[in-house]
């Protein structure tokens, strides 16, 4: 059915809604939300309207559009931000990072609360601090509170269980007071959770002046090691308070949003704030359109961010203003269930701190542009060295070649792929030699390299041989042979096996040992002789486990090969059980049983 775009347009509704472009292909390309759909999808396809590089190249590709309508803004902002998460659309700015941040939840639901770390909020009357940046960071503090507060670990459900299990080896060893056998009344653990959480809001003093005196008082009656194990605790405890810097004096919770812009990239720095306090920051990557303004991309940001995360902060301190604040303020604030404030401070404190986000985001796309153009010099940048080398117009795919055997046992052979100077791993290739006895590494690179330009078209830019002249002229024996025109080098090492050069239309070509080209060479020689080592080795496994089976009475080639498949390697199928065993298809118990009774007899008997 033809989509007349003219005739649809005149069918939109004056009313908020959510609109979707789709593709020639039906590929969603951009949603967006509406007031008025009727007026904001009309503008898209007016030839009058300043629209913009982004959007008027976005339009050329809209085969058809559809629309759906809501009762409000509000609605269609929900809406928007669903499916811009479930489609990622290609014109919209898009959040690169997907990221989940970890809180500490203490249960004080609970008779004998527990300590905990939590990916989400629950309403389950719980008490959540966070989110932090840092799991590890989480843990650790989890792990202190633990030690310095005697809080159980366990998940026993008290004092439902108590007396039913002997105490854990954290009571043993004096980390826990085992509410689980009544050790400790519910009113004493109690006071014990009351000083944790009392931690967790960033009262460090008590803890620390009781730890001080614990050490001296051990000191002082020469118990050493329970001086250390105090101070030990006193440091863990300095450190997280250090990491808690004061940002201002309202205690109030908040995100402080700065970006920074450059051409076709973003970077959005916040930085989180918890009861007056900085507990972290993160920052994240989007991809832009050239002419997307900072305030547009700003509010892109916000939607897709707080619409995945679990906290929502009291207040949002922005660079800038945004169009949308109201309708994203309203949203914030029914997500969270009571009122969130979007502000911009222009002076002070709160400026400062905006600023200072700033020059964050600033660092970290000047860090990422200077990593990706080190990326670059290492991997498309080497491949132009390469190709300038040895005089190629164009250098995207390389693979190269290598065969390994010991003694003529199992050669095999391995097929490695470069693309733009990255190794593309799901290409890679491995060859079990079979028409060669013996070591022979110019027969068995002839049959590796028939088999693989037989049966595959998709021909490299340059093909690259573990070895010098006799390995290039094997290479291009076969292409002879098979009408095939693929340029061939060998990559040559020097007696201490350390690469040295490239053999190229019969020159030896010496290479920059400072030079990416050279690096990158080196990496893929590397990386075809693991691949052929690897590749080996695992045969030589399978091989023993084979040989070994076949000693073992009642165990035959369909019993053995059905052992193989279920067990890795020969000590898996030895310390297995019976029952495990059993459970292989094609054994019974009396198989089972002597291939585990084999594996424990005395041989020297």
């Amino acid at each position: 059915m033809i989509f007349n775009i003219e005739e649809e347009l005149k069918k939109l509704p004056p009313k908020p809604g959510v609109y979707l472009m789709h593709d020639e292909k039906d590929a969603i390309i951009y949603v967006g939300k509406a007031v008025s759909l009727k007026n904001r999808v009309r503008q898209y396809f007016q030839s009058s309207r300043n629209k913009g590089v982004k959007i008027e190249q976005m339009v050329t590709h809209i085969a058809r559009f559809e629309y759906i309508i809501t009762d409000s803004e509000l609605e269609a902002l929900v809406l928007e931000c669903n499916l811009i998460k479930e489609h990622r659309p290609k014109y919209n700015t898009m959040l690169m990072d997907d990221k989940t941040y970890p809180f500490i939840k203490v249960t004080v639901q609970e008779d004998y609360p527990r300590v905990l770390l939590a990916r989400q909020m629950n309403k389950d009357r719980a008490k959540y601090f966070g989110p932090y940046t840092s799991a590890a960071a989480v843990k650790d503090t989890i792990d202190l509170i633990h030690k310095l507060y005697g809080i159980r670990t366990c998940n026993k459900v008290l004092p439902k269980m108590q007396g039913k299990e002997r105490p854990c080896l954290n009571y043993h060893i004096h980390q826990c007071p085992a509410p689980c056998q009544g050790y400790i009344s519910k009113e004493a653990y109690g006071e014990s959770v009351k000083k944790a959480l009392h931690f967790l809001n960033g009262n460090y003093t008590p803890i620390l002046k009781e730890l001080e005196e614990k050490m001296q008082q051990a000191a002082e009656e020469l118990e050493f090691e329970k001086a250390i194990e105090y101070r030990e605790l006193l440091n863990s405890v300095n450190k997280i308070a250090q990491k808690q810097k004061i940002t201002n004096s309202d205690m109030e919770d908040k995100d402080v949003i700065a970006l920074s812009v450059d051409q076709q990239d973003a970077v959005v720095q916040i930085f989180f704030i918890r009861d007056g306090r900085l507990i972290g920051r993160d920052h994240f990557c989007l991809h832009i359109a050239v002419n997307d303004s900072r305030p547009e991309v700003l509010a892109s940001f916000i939607k897709q961010f707080y619409a995945g995360t679990p906290y929502i902060p009291r207040e949002l301190m922005l660079q800038y203003e945004i169009e949308e604040k109201e309708v994203i303020e309203q949203w914030l604030s029914t997500r969270k269930g009571q009122k969130v404030h979007i502000k911009v401070p222009k002076k002070g404190e709160k400026e400062k701190l905006v600023e200072l986000a700033k020059k964050n985001a600033d660092m970290v796309l000047t860090q990422d542009k200077e990593r990706i153009r080190r990326e670059e010099g290492r991997t498309i940048g080497a491949m132009k060295e390469i190709a300038n080398l040895l005089g190629l117009s164009e250098l995207q795919r390389v693979e190269a070649y290598d065969i390994s055997n010991i003694s003529g046992f199992q050669t095999v052979g391995s097929m490695v792929v470069f693309e733009k100077g990255r190794p593309k791993r799901s290409d890679y290739r491995k060859f079990r030699i079979r028409g060669v006895q013996g070591s022979d590494d110019y027969a068995s690179m002839e049959e590796m390299l028939t088999r693989r330009l037989s049966h595959y078209e998709n021909y490299p830019d340059l093909i690259m041989m573990d070895g010098g002249k006799g390995q290039v002229n094997i290479a291009l024996k076969v292409m002879d042979a098979l009408n095939v025109h693929v340029p061939v080098c060998g990559m040559v090492k020097d007696d201490r096996h350390r690469t040295r050069g490239i053999y190229f239309n019969n020159t030896e070509i010496p290479i920059d040992r400072d030079s990416e080209g050279f690096r990158l060479v080196t990496r893929i020689q590397d990386e075809a002789h693991r691949f052929a080592i690897e590749y080996h080795r695992s045969l030589r496994s399978k091989e023993q486990v084979h040989s070994v089976l076949d000693d073992i009475k009642g165990i035959g080639p369909t019993r053995r090969k059905a052992l193989m498949k279920n067990f890795d390697t020969l000590d898996d199928i030895r310390a297995a059980s019976v029952e495990e065993l059993e459970a292989v298809e094609g054994m019974n118990k009396k198989a089972a049983q002597q291939v585990f009774d084999f594996f424990r007899v005395d041989k020297s008997e």
